[in-house]
Formats: C-alpha cells, sequence, structure tokens
C-alpha cells in the first residue's frame, strides 16, 4: 500500500492525480505480486486497460472500480460517505419527541362508533 504523505490534490493538475493513482495500482499490484495480465484477468478487463492505468493515462470509472476490486482495496471509497450531520437543537427535540412508554389500549374506547349520528 502507499505511504500516506502530504500531498495537496487540490492543487494537482487532472494529469498528475491520474499519474498518482496509477503509481497507487502499480503499487499495489506489486506488492501482492501480480503480473498485469493476472490482474486484469482478475478484473475482468484488457491487459491494455491496466498499462494504461498505471501510466496515469485513465480508463472508465467502472474499469478503475473493477482493478480496486480485483486489489481489494474498495475500502478506499470509505471517505466518499455522506454522513447527514444534524443540529444539536433538533437531535434535541427528537429525542423529546420519541416513545418513552407503551401504552394499553382501552378496549370500551374502541367499540364506540365513529359519529353519533
Amino acid at each position: 500500500m502507499m505511504e500516506k504523505n502530504n500531498i495537496k490534490w487540490v492543487e494537482m493538475p487532472d494529469k498528475a492525480i491520474l499519474t498518482q493513482l496509477g503509481e497507487f495500482i502499480k503499487a499495489t499490484r506489486l506488492d501482492q505480486n501480480k503480473t498485469q495480465q493476472e490482474l486484469a484477468n482478475m478484473a475482468g478487463v484488457n491487459r491494455s486497460t491496466i498499462v494504461q492505468l498505471e501510466s496515469g493515462a485513465g480508463a472508465t470509472m467502472m474499469s478503475f472500480i473493477q482493478v480496486l476490486r480485483a486489489l481489494d482495496q474498495l475500502n478506499l471509497f470509505e471517505s466518499f460517505q455522506h454522513m447527514p450531520v444534524i443540529s444539536p437543537l433538533l437531535l434535541a427535540k427528537q429525542q423529546q419527541e420519541k416513545r418513552q412508554r407503551a401504552r394499553t389500549i382501552n378496549k370500551t374506547n374502541l367499540r364506540k362508533p365513529i359519529s353519533d349520528w
């Protein structure tokens, strides 16, 4: 796995980001002692797709996901999860509105007619 360093992703041009992702894929593949062809077979893509990804030429998002899955690296997407933020006031209000007890239903009230006429 790539070492964590202080890459300033925001400051990088798109091509440099693709190159960085390609280096990650190549380093991970080599760490797992897989050839490009083995990875391509596992991911269900052509070897040329692996070459493109590793060289920073890019590929489709679907191919990228397939390759990450084959490398067991889908955990990289954890930072894409959106966690809704609830204000403390709204949270407190929701807590107050939660039922605190169950009530017994009065069976005599269930037999009353809906209307008196």
